[in-house]
């Protein structure tokens, strides 16, 4: 990825970046499925069990007010797990590979306007909404944007401090539809020796 342009907005103040939580957590999930997947990964109906799911985890792990999370905004468990955190009190960090409207268009619109009028709700509400194009430039021709964003995203949660750094994915086990995506996340997570909680989708469903 290019380097930060002088001209991009910034969200979050350099202060802001360096503060210590307590804990630092990353997430990654699936989208709900479009209407005319199959086989079928998360269908709409199934969003209470995926955000209770959630709630239930975070519970476990303590998350607070002395927190960071960190995820996506598409459509399904990001925008579950902002929601939740957010509930909270934690400082909740949105990091996009797109612009916004190209997002919406990719990750969010093709599940109904609910799942817009949730994004929206989520973007007023956390303290930082980061955008890739604006903050690290044009992705190169041969880099993935969601894997780039991915890679993003787990720069910033460890550099809080590796050891505060938990994982949480509401997943199936199984490698994505493309590149990027839940599997490649969970897979650079554990290769460095982190701490991941499967929410596995297999199990909740």
């Amino acid at each position: 990825m290019n380097q930060l342009s002088a001209q991009s907005p910034t969200v979050a103040t350099d202060q802001e970046i360096i503060s210590a939580p307590r804990q630092v957590f990353l997430f990654s999930g699936h989208m709900i499925d479009a209407a005319d997947r199959s086989p079928a990964r998360f269908p709409a109906d199934k969003e209470p069990l995926a955000a209770a799911a959630i709630v239930k985890l975070l519970d476990e792990l303590g998350a607070g007010a002395d927190d960071v999370a960190i995820s996506s905004g598409a459509c399904g468990g990001d925008l579950l797990f902002a929601e939740a955190c957010w509930q909270r009190g934690l400082r909740v960090d949105i990091y996009l590979p797109f612009v916004e409207e190209e997002f919406l268009k990719e990750s969010v619109n093709f599940a109904g306007e609910c799942w817009r009028e949730k994004f929206f709700w989520v973007k007023e509400r956390v303290r930082g909404w980061h955008i890739m194009p604006y903050e690290l430039g044009p992705t190169l021709t041969a880099e993935d944007p969601f894997a780039a964003v991915n890679l993003w995203m787990l720069d910033h949660a460890l550099a809080y401090g590796t050891t505060k750094v938990s994982f949480i994915c509401l997943w199936d086990r199984q490698a994505g539809d493309g590149p990027g995506g839940t599997k490649h996340l969970h897979d650079a997570v554990v290769q460095g020796s982190g701490r991941a909680y499967v929410l596995d989708t297999t199990k909740l469903w």
